[in-house]
Parts: structure tokens; C-alpha cells; sequence
């Protein structure tokens, strides 16, 4: 899962309200509240039960996953986590392996013995402080090595369905480039999306949104026929004003994400 980039042509500085106390105020966003609702609707029904596409059989095999997965992509976590998953699927058959150990299944993946170093430290942490369960909150996850706000963020949604956003490059990307929640920082644009995302659709919207932008509106040229929001999209980039059918698309393909981009 890769890490946006900070920078947008599109972002909006936006002041935080959060140091002193008071309410931050309404953000504005492209859209209206009946237009943000549409384009949610329509997510909906293109991917009524979306699906992370990193593979995992556990909260804490999740855990790893996304903290892998840092600057690269899933197809190539997932091709390395299949075999070292089948011998480590817990805290201590990980730390059982040791860096080297785990170094040996994850060395086509970059950073990757810095990422074994952190993978261990998690796993004596969980062990030692959590009676070797995944925490559930983002406070207790975050202190984990390896974790930031993102992989915290993720393992909320996904592993205890606990309705939050974590915001990729995908995210970071559409939340700009379609003027729905502009950001100059991950961190902004989680911000803002929380505030225009409707509330009935927030549980699946960090999903549709990753989906969507994996697979339609990508990073070098979106695909604006493809894409069934077309006509709603504030996007000055868009080539075409006719959505697309709205259809319910089959189940992604797990692990083969980013061999499309």
C-alpha cells in the first residue's frame, strides 16, 4: 500500500482549530450534500461488499501486511506473505523466525530489513504488553513498531470493523484531484474526508474509494469513460461528462491490484 506524496496541485491549505479547542470549521467541498450522497450511492451498487486486497487469515497476519506494504504494492506483499504466513501466523511463530528468518520470505520487498526489524519488535510488543492480541484502538496500535496513523487506521476497518479512513495515494490522490476533500497532508485529507463522507456509507468508503481509484481514476490518466461518477465529477482533469453504466462489478482479484496501474 503505498504512501501518498504530500504535495498536490489541487490541495487547499487548510488550518487546524484543533490546538485551541474549538470546533473546526465547515469544510467546503465541491460538492453538495445531495451530490455527495449520489456518488456514495453509486460506489454502493458498483461494489456493494468490497474487499481489502492484502491477504490475511488474522488480525495480526493484517497487522504485518500493511506494515509491509509501505512504498510497495500489494500484488508484491501478497506474492511474499503466502509462503511466510503458512509458517508464521501468529506473534510467536513470528518472533520464533527471527530477522533473519523473516528476511528470508520478505527480501523482495523494499526496506525489507528494516521491515523484518520492525516486525519482530511488534511481535515482542504485542506478546509482552497485549497478551499477544492486535489492539483495537488506534492509540494502542500506533505504538507498535512499524504502525502509523494509516496501518492503524486500516486494521480498525478491517480487522474490527470500525468505521475509519485511511488515507493512501489513492485516497490522497482522489480527494484532490476531484476537489472532494482537498489536503496538503494525509492527515488534512482524512480530516475533511470524515466531514463529507455521509455517514451510512462511511464503513465502506475507504474501499471505494482505494478501488476506484486503483482502477478507474489512475494516478498517469484516468479512465474517465469508465467511471460512473463522470458526470458529478468537479475534476478539472476529466476528459468525459457521460457516466458510465451503473452495474455491479464481480469481486476484485486479490494481489493483482497494481499490475493495472
Amino acid at each position: 500500500m503505498a504512501t501518498p506524496k504530500t504535495k498536490s496541485s489541487t490541495s487547499t491549505p487548510q488550518k487546524s482549530n484543533h490546538a485551541s479547542g474549538r470546533k473546526p470549521k465547515r469544510y467546503k467541498t465541491a460538492y453538495s450534500k445531495a451530490e455527495l450522497e449520489e456518488i456514495f450511492r453509486r460506489f454502493s451498487v458498483q461494489r456493494p461488499e468490497p474487499k481489502g486486497e492484502l491477504e490475511h487469515v488474522n488480525p495480526f497476519t493484517l497487522v504485518v501486511a500493511v506494515a509491509l506494504s509501505a512504498q510497495a504494492t500489494d500484488a508484491g506483499v501478497n506474492k511474499a506473505t503466502r509462503a511466510l504466513f503458512k509458517v508464521a501466523d501468529t506473534p510467536e511463530k513470528m518472533l520464533a523466525l527471527g530477522e533473519e528468518g523473516v528476511i528470508q520470505y520478505i527480501k523482495t520487498i523494499g526496506l525489507y530489513r528494516n521491515k523484518a526489524k520492525n516486525v519482530i519488535a511488534l511481535c515482542r510488543m504485542l506478546i509482552d504488553e497485549f497478551g499477544s492480541e492486535v489492539p483495537k484502538t488506534r492509540e494502542e496500535l500506533m505504538r507498535l513498531p512499524g504502525v502509523g496513523r494509516k496501518t492503524a487506521n486500516v486494521v480498525m476497518s478491517m480487522a474490527f470493523g470500525i468505521p475509519t479512513l485511511a488515507v493512501d495515494t489513492h485516497i490522497f490522490r482522489i480527494a484532490n484531484r476531484l476537489l472532494l476533500a482537498p489536503g496538503k497532508t494525509p492527515d488534512e485529507v482524512e480530516q475533511h474526508m470524515l466531514k463529507v463522507i455521509p455517514d451510512q456509507y462511511l464503513y465502506h468508503a475507504h474501499h471505494w474509494l482505494i478501488l476506484h481509484g486503483r482502477y478507474t481514476c489512475k494516478a498517469r490518466r484516468p479512465e474517465c469513460e469508465r467511471c460512473v461518477i463522470a458526470d458529478l465529477c468537479r475534476s478539472p482533469e476529466k476528459t468525459c461528462d457521460v457516466p458510465a453504466p451503473l452495474v455491479e462489478l464481480p469481486p476484485q482479484r486479490i494481489g493483482v491490484a497494481e499490475a493495472v496501474e
